[in-house]
């Protein structure tokens, strides 16, 4: 509250500085400029409808601006920040000064503002009464009646720009450049604080208007339709960071210390508020329904624990896949974006800690959110060696923990298994694994692709070239009936790190009923195991394991699967491209070395439905 009362007071102090016209603590909102008289009159209208106190006033442009008002100074602000937080107006209004404008032209005469309070010409209506068109547009959806055709035939062409040479600007170039020479070093920091608050300014706040400034003073002044000198006049400079004041009192900035997380930043607050601490996390929910949330990073760690972290929040639900990432030795940056969100998070190691933060939001408040993002950033300051839970291990198991504490991993529509068939990371898997994907990841990371499909299966290549800690060998034998088999897959999907074992027996070469190439299996498998390899006590691979199949009304006993052969496996790569390695063992391996055999080539298929 104190933060935002001080805005105001700001705001207001800006506006004592202006000449004595100006100084009746009158302001205006423009919400739209046209360059036409007709169409600025349609657009008035259809503001007014929603808006009595809607104005239209002649620029020193020659065009058309729709303006509400007259407000007091703070009641201007205030006005501004609740039509734009409500979306009534559009994002790029601002506060307006009478000396910007030359005659009105809305309302009618009978109802126009006293010429005593703006001192300006009224501009005769074109017609009698004013209807909407159908214009694309329009911010407001109003029904109005058809214009009269024949009534527009009358119009006559808009009024010429005014000349200069009737209406001076309040300021000549001399009288601005005088004016700015005389302002004091926080006052030419504002300035550059306010353009680069609005995207016109990169450089330093340093007070000095070199190249850089006066390019991007120069560029505000073309977007409000002002001639580009360069230099502003003490009226733009007034609107200028007006404006800039305006937002940040929306807002509601203010400097924050996190003494247990060792963070200091600047926090919107009108925007957020503080909901909990869970390391290594503190969590700032939305406010006033801003759509945005918070949560900043603290914990102990070197690179090590940067990558981790990196890793992990790419993950998240909060986080989607889509978007840009950066990864270096001392910081990180990612940015996920999708239909319905918009995050980043920032990081960085230093002083054996890694301290960041992530801002969730969603893709209508880009723009917005851009702004906050900056402004945090750049306040972020890493207090020292503090942070939270110091008794955390970089990935170790209780680390792990904690970050996914109180934030839900991204997760996807289903996971199957599948096993490596080649060097280069090719995975063999049933084809009902990744029909109407998305996308498809192996192991959570690494994106891949169908390159073939048939008979059930499906051949997965990788984006990126994989190094297999194990790969598939085909025992193209036939096995003998009671001949102990093992499956390995992710019975239960994404939830565990690792693939399981489980054990079964070798009951048929068929199917139920007689389809060649179908093992019959008595083994009870979950639907994660689909996919996975099917191995015999040589470690050898005999099939792969088929989802569960829909027999209508029957029941098949509990404990029954099914496996497409190896014969079907090999003849299904070869036509793909693929040359199947045959197995020359024999042997049957012991306990340990099968488990670790089946788990190497094992890999984690998961469908995405983004």
């Amino acid at each position: 509250m104190q933060a935002a009362l001080r805005a105001v007071l700001c705001l207001v102090a800006v506006f004592l500085h202006l000449s004595p016209a100006q100084a009746q603590d009158q302001v205006w909102l423009q919400i739209e400029a046209q360059p036409t008289l007709e169409v600025a009159q349609e657009r008035a209208f259809a503001y007014s409808t929603a808006f009595p106190e809607t104005n239209g006033f002649q620029l020193r442009s020659g065009w058309y601006a729709i303006v509400l008002g007259p407000y007091s100074v703070a009641e201007g602000a205030a006005r501004l920040n609740f039509l734009r937080s409500e979306m009534m107006i559009p994002a790029d209004s601002y506060i307006a000064v009478a000396s910007d404008f030359t005659a009105q032209f809305w309302p009618q005469e009978s109802f126009a503002i006293d010429p005593g309070v703006t001192g300006l010409p009224l501009i005769e209506p074109d017609v009698e009464g004013v209807t909407i068109p159908d214009i694309d547009t329009a911010p407001l959806a109003l029904e109005t009646p058809e214009a009269d055709p024949e009534s527009l035939a009358t119009h006559e062409e808009p009024p010429a720009p005014i000349s200069p040479e009737i209406y001076e600007p309040e300021e000549t170039l001399a009288e601005a450049r005088a004016s700015e020479a005389a302002l004091s070093l926080e006052d030419r920091q504002l300035l550059q604080t306010a353009l680069q608050w609005f995207g016109y300014y990169s450089g330093g706040i340093d007070g000095a208007f070199g190249s850089g400034t006066r390019n991007s003073m120069a560029n505000w002044q073309a977007a409000m339709a002002i001639e580009p000198t360069g230099v502003l006049t003490s009226r733009q400079r007034a609107t200028l960071v007006a404006n800039y004041q305006a937002e940040v009192t929306e807002f509601g900035f203010a400097a924050v210390e996190e003494a247990e997380a060792g963070i200091q930043a600047t926090l919107p607050l009108a925007l957020v508020e503080f909901d909990r601490y869970q390391p290594p996390f503190v969590h700032y929910r939305a406010k006033n329904g801003s759509d945005l949330s918070l949560v900043l990073i603290s914990q102990p760690g070197d690179k090590a624990a940067l990558a981790g972290l990196y890793d992990i929040l790419q993950r998240l639900d909060a986080m989607p896949a889509t978007g840009a990432r950066e990864l270096t030795e001392k910081s990180f940056r990612i940015h996920g974006t999708s239909a319905s969100q918009d995050s980043h998070a920032w990081a960085q190691q230093s002083n054996s800690t890694v301290k960041g933060f992530m801002l969730v939001g969603t893709p209508e408040n880009a723009a917005r959110d851009a702004r906050l993002r900056e402004v945090l950033e750049a306040s972020f300051r890493s207090t020292g060696s503090t942070a939270l839970d110091p008794g955390m291990v970089a990935l170790s198991d209780s680390t792990r923990r904690g970050l996914l504490a109180g934030l839900e991993l991204r997760r996807p529509a289903f996971s199957r298994s599948g096993f490596y068939v080649d060097e280069t990371g090719s995975v063999l898997t049933s084809a009902a694994a990744v029909e109407a994907c998305s996308r498809i990841t192996l192991d959570h990371e690494t994106e891949a692709k169908v390159s073939a499909s048939a008979e059930g299966l499906a051949l997965l290549t990788p984006a990126t070239r994989l190094a297999p800690p194990a790969t598939a060998r085909f025992q193209t034998a036939p096995d003998r009936l009671g001949a102990e088999i093992a499956v390995a897959g992710y019975s239960y999907e994404d939830r565990l790190p690792a693939p399981v074992l489980t054990f079964g027996t070798f009951e048929a070469s068929e199917g139920l009923r007689g389809e060649a190439g179908i093992n019959r299996l008595a083994l009870t498998a979950l639907p994660g195991d689909a996919g996975g390899p099917v191995l015999d006590e040589s470690g050898a691979v005999t099939g792969l394991l088929l989802p569960e199949a829909s027999v209508g009304a029957q029941q098949l006993p509990a404990g029954t699967s099914f496996a497409a052969s190896a014969a079907t496996l090999t003849a299904f790569l070869q036509s793909a491209g693929v040359t199947p390695a045959q197995s020359e063992l024999t042997e049957r391996l012991a306990p340990v070395k099968l488990t670790e055999a089946a788990t190497g080539m094992t890999v984690l298929v998961s469908c995405w439905q983004d």
